[in-house]
């Protein structure tokens, strides 16, 4: 069992990338040029993007990952380090890889093209994790990750009594139920988006695809879909959460690791349909900033949020 005051609010097991950015008016098409505005890099990743969420909200974070011995890691560590990320348990492989990346363009409206490497980031394997650190915290979010490992760490927080949520991402989504069952049996929430979730399940629509994995034993599905909001279903009870739209969009990249943050920090301080509203405006306000990692703070989600309870 858990210590009674753990050490982190949330630890986040996934993805460490590098986020190459570039901004232009409009995409190019083939066999043409595009210009590029401006260009410029950061950390990326869920499970560092979930991290960082979980600090700039308040909240006190660990990753666990893996990243190159080379200047794009060293880069992304910087980033949480400068976050107030613990980086504790990320391995560093110092002899066959390198560090993962995506290349992000995005265009004047917000719309975003991406090509990833993935590098380590997938190559971490069960017996690389440190599991002392899930003795340390209320909450586990594992992020998109090989269901060996995302399956062995889960199975390891459930029998320590640790909350577990889970972003599939779609290409574990695309594996199917079959597949992923052995992570879906430890998760008490699941926050695929709409794609995923009726990927991972076979199904046809949102509902179909909460029922099924209500029925596998999931405590909490909350489906995403972007500027339409949410839907929420648990055992009691079925809803949907309008999705908080900002003015302008700049970069709609980490929306949904915003959302899981915001979620995530929510629960800790309010009930459920309220702690989602909460999370919609956390992913609204990040996308009107350029950067994956770029989250709101408490103190800027929180003024949206009574200003819409109030009227």
């Amino acid at each position: 069992m858990q210590a009674e005051k753990s050490r982190f609010d949330v630890v986040t097991l996934g993805h460490i990338l590098l986020d190459l950015r570039f901004c232009v008016d409009a995409f190019a098409t083939p066999d043409k040029e595009g210009a590029i505005k401006s260009q410029s890099h950061g950390v990326g990743g869920s499970a560092a993007n979930v991290a960082i969420g979980i600090r700039r909200l308040g909240g006190k974070s660990a990753v666990i990952g893996k990243v190159g011995f080379d200047d794009f890691g060293k880069n992304a560590l910087e980033d949480l380090v400068r976050e107030g990320v613990d980086i504790s348990n990320v391995r560093i492989d110092a002899l066959n890889g390198k560090t993962g990346f995506t290349l992000v363009i995005i265009d004047s409206s917000g719309q975003i093209i991406m090509y990833g490497d993935k590098g380590v980031a997938e190559t971490l394997t069960p017996e690389e994790v440190n599991t002392k650190v899930l003795r340390e915290t209320e909450h586990l979010h594992i992020a998109s990750l090989r269901v060996d490992t995302a399956s062995s760490i889960a199975k390891i927080a459930k029998e320590l009594g640790v909350r577990i949520s889970w972003d599939p991402g779609r290409r574990q989504a695309r594996l199917g139920l079959e597949a992923l069952r052995p992570v879906i049996r430890y998760a008490d929430i699941v926050l695929p988006n709409e794609i995923e979730a009726k990927a991972m399940t076979g199904t046809e629509s949102i509902e179909e695809a909460a029922e099924t994995l209500l029925k596998e034993g999931v405590g909490m599905v909350i489906i995403k879909r972007g500027a339409r909001g949410v839907y929420v279903a648990t055992k009691r009870e079925v809803f949907e959460v309008p999705g908080y739209r900002p003015e302008t969009v700049v970069d709609t990249t980490g929306a949904g690791d915003a959302f899981a943050a915001g979620l995530i920090m929510g629960l800790k301080k309010f009930e459920l349909r309220e702690a989602v509203r909460f999370a919609t405006i956390v992913a609204g306000l990040k996308v009107t900033r350029l950067g994956s990692h770029e989250i709101p703070t408490w103190n800027e989600a929180i003024a949206v949020f009574e200003k819409q309870r109030k009227g």
